[in-house]
């Protein structure tokens, strides 16, 4: 029986300018576009070319335009201060317009970068929709990053102006922030005109003579300004990912397209409304808080929650289930490593039932590949849909989810479901044919990419080419490694890299840490290919047990090994699993898995910029010493 999500998936690829031309008349546009796909310049394809509009006119003014000023536009939770503060569509409207004014006098106008490194605070939501006012470039980079790391974007994007916060906060210490930048400043070679800092309490910098605001001096008396309509093909924002050859990648985001498919997604993806409460624990440095705290949410006309706490510690397991009670969110999406964190801390799952969650009607988990054990636990406690997608930086928005707007199709745990309408995704071999149902291949989709994706890297159409549309060519590459089933649903098992290669066998170390996963003492767990004399590769397993279990941590492994034997077979050969205390993320929660590689096989590694912490690679250090590897020292 067709469903909903089938006839609208079909239209997408029957017709994609039709398509994405109706989508767009949900924007305020200053002029129509020409065309709605230029093709012109293939690869580097272009979306509504012609049309003029204004990103944040259509995340603000357009809904008080429309009567729904006093609607809660923003709610600001700091589990960090204690803080609690909303603010309306016309309170955050006007605070963002006379941002854009104070930016105008120091001289931003369009085209002008601002790099904006701030903590999770209003004021850098407000920083990105102020740029997008003026028709300004943001390029917002995590608060926290290294200076050598901030020093490549500075150098990349050349700001005029950079807007920073004082410093972060984390459990239990504060991350400055100012002596970061001002090393980053050091060692670019481009120089801002000027920096603004927001003065947090927790800790003030000190300012340089000549260079550097204070931010309240820097907003005294600016006048509002008004929305500069531009191009729906010139840029809002550049987001830095890391490139493999040490220089980070540009990944550029257009108007047009980008608020196209962005407020489309709210709707049909994610099945949320104008006017409810749509909460995404992440944050504005990453990706995912680009589109889910700031622009999806508004453009859609929706109360979005930016928090600043972490899932436990601020102060216990119950912690996400405080912010969705208290606050009303109907729609929740989150990484899978945090809800593992959860799990760990709160297996039994009791600090829900201490919260009324009669609100909350859906889970959406991305940002890394979501294990079937966390999935259906998160599933069986909240007793609400939880909703697998996957999605890059590079697309801003989901490749494959249950487009729970559409109507959920049957869910099946281990894959974010089908490919969302404008995504035609194969699984490719080496010589770009596709892969029969359930054979790995490498994800790719085929060209043009929909609106909202990224046309090209900032100033680098040479490396755009190279790193995404060469491998399979007519193609975008996504690096991930998967396959398709029998019935069109996706399964993304890892990065290509994470496709280890076992006396000439193709196993995936995502599949083997489904297995991990479902043993019912492991909290989380993280798999990768170590180099073998004999068989090129083998598994080796790190997990972290649940909080209470007190079993031998020998018996927990022998289980492990036996289990890796019985559901994927001796042709894994694993043989190794280690029992550690914690596995060491970057701040977005992502494993290390690549680092962790690096340390087993006795390799040179550089410390990753945005390692959480970076003690915890001693830790592995140690153990995987303790387990015959990591035989030389960094």
């Amino acid at each position: 029986m067709r469903t909903q999500y089938d006839d609208t998936y079909a239209r997408s690829m029957r017709d994609p300018q039709g398509f994405w031309a109706a989508a767009a008349e949900d924007l305020y546009w200053e002029r129509r576009w020409d065309r709605v796909l230029d093709d012109s310049r293939a690869p580097f394809y272009q979306w509504f070319t012609g049309g003029l509009l204004n990103t944040c006119y259509n995340a603000l003014d357009f809904h008080i335009d429309r009567g729904r000023g006093k609607q809660r536009a923003l709610i600001y939770d700091s589990a960090m201060t204690g803080t609690i503060k909303t603010f309306t569509y016309d309170e955050l409207r006007d605070e963002v317009a006379r941002l854009a004014g104070a930016l105008r006098r120091l001289g931003v106008g369009k085209g002008d970068r601002v790099l904006i490194y701030m903590p999770m605070v209003p004021e850098g939501v407000m920083a990105m929709l102020a740029c997008a006012r003026l028709g300004a470039v943001h390029s917002v980079v995590f608060g926290g990053f290294a200076s050598k790391e901030l020093a490549k974007r500075i150098d990349d994007a050349k700001p005029k102006v950079i807007l920073a916060g004082s410093c972060g906060l984390e459990v239990n210490r504060i991350v400055s922030y100012k002596p970061l930048l001002d090393g980053g400043i050091e060692l670019s070679r481009h120089r801002p005109d000027r920096c603004v800092i927001l003065q947090r309490p927790q800790e003030r910098a000190a300012l340089v003579k000549g260079r550097d605001l204070d931010w309240d001096d820097f907003m005294a008396g600016a006048p509002a300004a008004e929305c500069v309509p531009v191009a729906a093909t010139d840029p809002l924002y550049i987001l830095y990912t890391s490139g493999t050859t040490g220089i980070p990648k540009g990944v550029v985001h257009d108007n047009g397209g980008h608020g196209v498919a962005l407020k489309w997604s709210m709707q049909n993806i994610y099945g949320v409304g104008t006017g409810e409460v749509f909460w995404t624990s992440s944050d504005i440095g990453w990706a995912v808080g680009h589109s889910y705290i700031v622009y999806g949410p508004l453009l859609k006309g929706c109360t979005s929650i930016l928090y600043e706490g972490k899932p436990v510690g601020t102060p216990d397991p119950g912690a996400f289930w405080r912010v969705i009670s208290q606050h009303g969110a109907t729609v929740f999406f989150t990484a899978p490593t945090a809800f593992r964190a959860v799990k760990k801390e709160d297996p039994q799952g009791t600090h829900m039932g201490k919260y009324d969650l009669s609100r909350f009607r859906t889970l959406f988990l991305a940002g890394e590949r979501c294990d079937p054990d966390t999935l259906l636990w998160a599933r069986n406690k909240l007793g609400v849909p939880v909703i697998d997608h996957w999605w890059q930086t590079e697309t801003a928005w989901p490749i494959a989810a249950n487009c729970v707007g559409l109507g959920m199709l049957p869910v099946k745990p281990g894959s974010p479901t089908k490919p969302v309408p404008g995504y035609d995704v194969r699984a490719l071999s080496e010589d770009n044919t596709e892969m029969p149902p359930g054979e790995i291949g490498s994800i790719a989709i085929r060209l043009p990419l929909p609106p909202g994706c990224l046309p090209t890297l900032w100033n680098n159409d040479v490396g755009y080419e190279t790193s995404y549309l060469t491998k399979h060519p007519g193609y975008y590459l996504t690096s991930d490694a998967g396959y398709k089933d029998g019935d069109g649903y996706v399964y993304i098992m890892g990065r290509v890299d994470d496709i280890i290669n076992v006396a000439g066998h193709r196993l995936s170390t995502g599949g083997m840490e489904e297995v991990l996963a479902g043993h019912p003492d492991v909290a989380e767990c993280a798999v990768v290919g170590v180099a073998d004399d004999v068989k090129g590769e083998v598994p080796v397993g790190f997990v972290v047990t649940k909080a209470g279990v007190s079993r031998p941590d020998g018996e927990i492994v022998k289980e492990l090994i036996h289990r890796i034997r019985d559901q994927i077979g001796p042709v894994a050969a694993f043989k190794t699993a280690i029992v550690v205390q914690r596995l060491p993320k970057t701040r977005s929660g992502k494993i290390l898995r690549g680092t962790m590689k690096k340390i087993a096989d006795s390799q040179e590694y550089t410390l990753p910029a945005t390692i959480d912490d970076p003690a915890i690679l001693g830790e592995i250090t140690e153990a995987l010493k303790g387990a015959g590897y990591a035989k030389e020292r960094r």
